[in-house]
């Protein structure tokens, strides 16, 4: 396992050093790094890649929502796709389907479902 006696050494000092640091919480993880997984490795998070947790709890209307309303709240829209929104809205109507989405230019069908909990007609 170790090569040698000063390997197991160095890596017990380094162990002993952070630990009780851990233990009181005064050193704290990177926010891009998710925890462990089995294999120990550690999986980088891209920063903004989407909306926050809190965020899935709010919903939007398709209906009503301004572009800058729909940005906020969908998870992978932007302010151009949103405003894709509004303005296929203005120009055929209000949504009667959320599955209509889809047909706004931009908007997939995956783009739909992970925003199933957020939308509202």
């Amino acid at each position: 396992m170790f090569k040698s006696t000063l390997q197991a050494l160095s890596l017990a000092f380094g162990m002993a050093l952070i630990t009780p640091a851990l233990a009181t919480g005064s050193v704290e993880a990177p926010k891009d790094v998710k925890a462990e997984t089995r294999t120990g490795v550690k999986t980088p998070v891209p920063q903004g890649a989407g909306k926050s947790d809190e965020d899935a709890g709010s919903q939007v209307s398709i209906n009503s929502a301004t572009a800058q309303e729909l940005a906020a709240t969908l998870n992978g829209v932007g302010l151009k796709k949103a405003e894709s929104i509004v303005s296929y809205r203005d120009k055929y109507g209000p949504f009667s389907q959320i599955d209509q989405l889809t047909e706004v230019p931009g908007i997939g069908k995956a783009l739909v479902e992970r925003n199933l909990t957020r939308i509202k007609l």
